[in-house]
């Protein structure tokens, strides 16, 4: 919001001395985010006056239309003669009214005007734009196409020749520029910032809004309003007899232009102004061409609107919108309907020739903030009414805000407001808070007593009542007060924040990371030590990729959390598994010249709860109880935390060391036994079938907790038709691991490693099994047969050939034994070596090569 100080200073006398740095201060002390204070106008200088086109030349000997001007400034240049000027614009004509910038004035960057000699004539001057003079656009009645508002600055005949222009277009102001955040929609408003400004200098308010409104009567436009939750108020006034020509006064447009908008017509421009002034949206209707009564309801699905805009819009069953005997005119709350806009130029279908506007109906409304947010991002369609709307506007401010855009189509188009006034009001009962008198002693731990508290709220615009438990009336433009910690909110930053005392908290001592954040920190260090990059993602999905992921239809990932306002229609839910993410990482990254790749991520993933339940309000002013937070984690989706792997191109490198190999399931299913190991836990991996990934190179990871067998995820190599589907390269591998079975089959803290004094023991032997058998379940046999001797085992080398025969193959595994207390003899090695083979023997049928 663009505040203007030069238009604030009327419903706030501020001392004259006061600047907008310091303005921006005091408001920065009361809760608004003052950004920056612009100086328009700075690096300006004079002498710049009006001067009147006495006659204009055409230079045609030259590659581009110049005109050489003798322009009349009275006596500002000193002779009263004359000024001469080349000037390039052709958007003014003999008679008008200019902006003069004489010789010796100063245009911003620095920019100095002197009499120079150009296209073989003296230039004593400059005609200015408004671009040139810092302003922007300019409302000018004419340009080189016949209308718009780019070019020279043509002025209202009224002014006075040699007049100074710097007063006349008040250049020089200070505008101070606030990011209003969502719960302060009142101050996006002139009448809202006044408010706080006076509360911050402790000076009475001019509310603008204050003014004679009549009451309502059978008299005025009709209304119908279908919807009242939608639009609980709806105030129609009108207005004949405007002068079509008409335009808005200098005053008007530069307040709009220091406010960051850009003036279109009178009409517009009053609307625009009230809304900036009260806060209010309006829309003004050529009542010539609405047809039949003005109604409100919600649209039909599949209905279509041409918004001002030129978009032919096809609205939702949600949407709320404007309507007349033909259907939709405006979409309610967001932008009108370019059916009924108002316009310089209308078409009289009867004769046949164009007029302007001269009977307007003026909307001055109230609509449901949650039905025009979701409407204005639906449609993708924001405006300076949505942004209002969805931040809350004050219900009761409609009919001054119809009442001042009437008075001012009275004053400035010549217009007459018809007495017919037009209110439809929902009943609704004022809101009221109850309070301690002391509550907001103990939410600051500061002592304000009874009647800081009670001055406090009545700046802030509420009715207090009571003593000790105060009622407080909250007023209607501020909607953000709904509980008694927000009133104590507004009591402590009026007090200032600054004023609050600074306590260092004291933590107890003994706590610190769970074990689950603890593995989580580890698993983190463990893959990108392996070489895996941690790549984050956004947690939202669309069902169109579980498709593309190729999950049966009763997969629990395809059991998708719905957000209720999504921040994209395409990606509606939580995610239910990390593979979408990574991999739209994987084919970002490979489309941008990467092409070996390991990326990781540790998140949550969301399941929906078994049993819905309805959400609980926790309190503020104490520790909730276990009953309270079991209740709200009861209303939350299930949310493990998982990790997941994704890999494409060279796994290791090629290069001077020897030849490099290209990334595989084994190396998927070997991030995940990384995983299982930070969390002291066996990993079991078999061969499976699921969705994602290749059949034939699938493995199902379980581990074991309290002896059930519990699948923990799956690993391995994509299948060519996901790889196809989401544009990625042949053989990409992944793997997801849920950390929780993995946490709770561990052996809990992991203990440092013992380091034994006597040596190792290593014993050799290859194994011919079944091609079909797992190399993992001939090692857990050998391992449970060696016993408590054997310290590591390794799985060294793998054949397959004629010399084992057909459906055969060799496993060669490297055992190494060791004792904790003497040095173990080759007896006790070979005897637990050949234990560990006889306990293979028996459950995967291996026989010993060679035997």
């Amino acid at each position: 919001m663009r505040v203007p100080l030069s238009w604030l200073r009327e419903y706030v006398d501020l001392p004259a001395t006061q600047t907008g740095r310091d303005v921006q201060t005091k408001l920065i002390a009361a809760g608004l985010e003052v950004e920056r204070v612009e100086e328009t106008g700075a690096g300006l200088k004079g002498p710049l006056v009006v001067g009147r086109v006495l006659t204009i030349e055409e230079l045609t000997d030259f590659k581009k239309p110049i005109r050489f001007c003798t322009v009349d400034v009275a006596g500002a240049n000193g002779t009263g003669e004359p000024q001469e000027i080349i000037c390039g614009a052709r958007n003014f004509q003999v008679g008008d009214k200019v902006v003069v910038a004489l010789p010796g004035a100063v245009l911003p960057g620095d920019f100095q005007i002197a009499e120079r000699k150009t296209y073989g004539r003296i230039s004593r001057g400059m005609i200015c734009s408004g671009d040139e003079l810092g302003m922007g656009d300019w409302g000018s009645p004419r340009t080189e196409s016949g209308g718009g508002t780019k070019g020279i600055i043509v002025l209202p005949p009224e002014c006075e020749v040699g007049a100074d222009a710097t007063e006349l277009l008040e250049l020089f102001d200070e505008v101070l520029d606030i990011a209003v955040t969502p719960d302060r929609g009142y101050c996006l408003s002139l009448r809202g910032v006044a408010r706080e400004t006076a509360t911050a200098y402790g000076l009475p308010l001019r509310d603008p809004a204050l003014l004679d409104v009549p009451g309502p009567n059978a008299h005025g436009y009709p209304v119908r309003v279908a919807d009242p939750i939608g639009c609980d108020r709806f105030t129609a006034r009108t207005v004949v007899g405007l002068d079509p020509e008409a335009r808005s006064p200098i005053w008007l447009t530069r307040r709009l232009q220091k406010a960051g908008m850009r003036p279109i017509s009178l009409a517009v421009d009053i609307t625009n102004y009230v809304m900036l002034e009260l806060g209010q949206p309006l829309h003004a209707y050529d009542r010539t061409l609405v047809e039949g009564p003005i109604g409100v309801r919600r649209a039909e699905a599949g209905e279509k609107l041409t918004t001002l805009d030129g978009v032919t819009r096809v609205l939702d069953a949600d949407d709320l919108v404007i309507t007349d005997d033909r259907g939709p005119i405006g979409l309610a709350g967001v932008m009108g309907g370019a059916n009924t806009e108002i316009a310089d130029s209308a078409i009289d279908p009867g004769a046949g020739q164009a007029k302007g506007t001269t009977e307007v109906v003026i909307e001055a409304a109230h609509f449901d903030p949650v039905a025009i947010a979701r409407t204005a991002r639906r449609h993708k369609l924001s405006s300076e009414a949505s942004r209002r709307f969805e931040r809350g506007v004050d219900p009761q401010a409609g009919a001054a805000a119809a009442q001042r855009t009437a008075d001012l189509l009275v004053l400035l188009a010549g217009g007459t407001a018809e007495p017919g006034v037009t209110q439809v009001i929902s009943p609704s009962a004022p809101r009221t808070v109850s309070m301690p008198a002391t509550h907001p002693d103990r939410v600051a731990g500061v002592e304000y007593g009874r009647e800081t508290v009670v001055r406090r709220l009545q700046e802030v615009g509420c009715d207090v009542y009571g003593q000790d438990e105060l009622v407080v009336t909250i007023p209607s433009w501020r909607p953000d007060l709904a509980e008694p910690n927000d009133l104590a909110e507004e009591v402590i930053r009026l007090e200032g924040y600054e004023s609050l005392p600074s306590t260092l908290p004291k933590p107890p001592a003994g706590r610190g990371l769970t074990e689950g954040q603890r593995l989580h920190r580890r698993v983190g260090r463990a893959l990108a030590g392996a070489g895996y990059v941690e790549t984050p993602n956004y947690p939202f999905i669309g069902e169109q990729v579980l498709d593309q992921l190729d999950l049966p239809a009763g997969d629990p990932n395809r059991r998708l959390v719905k957000l209720v306002n999504p921040l994209s229609d395409e990606e509606p839910a939580l995610r239910s598994t990390l593979l979408p993410g990574l991999l739209a990482a994987l084919r970002r990254n490979i489309g941008r010249g990467s092409h070996d790749l390991a990326l990781f991520e540790t998140g949550l993933v969301f399941h929906p709860a078994a049993e819905a339940h309805r959400a609980v309000r926790l309190p503020v002013d104490r520790r909730p109880t276990d009953e309270e937070i079991a209740a709200l984690d009861a209303t939350l989706p299930v949310q493990p935390r998982h990790v997941a792997v994704v890999l494409t191109g060279a796994r290791e490198r090629s290069g001077w060391w020897g030849q490099g190999r290209p990334a595989d399931w084994a190396d998927a299913i070997e991030a995940a036994r990384a995983v299982a190991r930070e969390a002291g836990a066996e990993l079991l991996a078999e061969q499976a079938q699921y969705g994602p990934f290749h059949p034939g190179r699938c493995a199902e990871l379980s581990v074991v907790v309290d002896g059930a067998k519990l699948t923990a995820g799956h690993a391995g190599e994509l299948h060519p038709r996901v790889v196809k589907a989401l544009g990625l390269p042949d053989r990409t591998c992944a793997m997801e691991l849920d950390l929780g079975p993995v946490e709770r089959a561990g052996a809990g803290a992991l203990t440092a490693p013992r380091i034994s004094s006597f040596p190792v023991a290593t014993q050799d032997v290859a194994l011919i099994v079944d091609e079909q058998v797992p190399a993992a379940a001939v090692e857990r046999a050998l391992a449970a047969g060696a016993g408590e001797l054997l310290e590591s085992i390794r799985l060294f080398d793998t054949f397959t050939g004629e010399q084992i025969g057909a459906g055969k193959k060799s496993l060669a595994y490297a055992l190494r034994f060791r004792a904790a207390d003497r040095t173990l003899t080759v007896e006790e090695a070979t005897a637990a070596r050949d234990a560990a083979v006889a306990l293979a023997a028996e459950h995967t049928g291996a026989v010993l090569r060679g035997a």
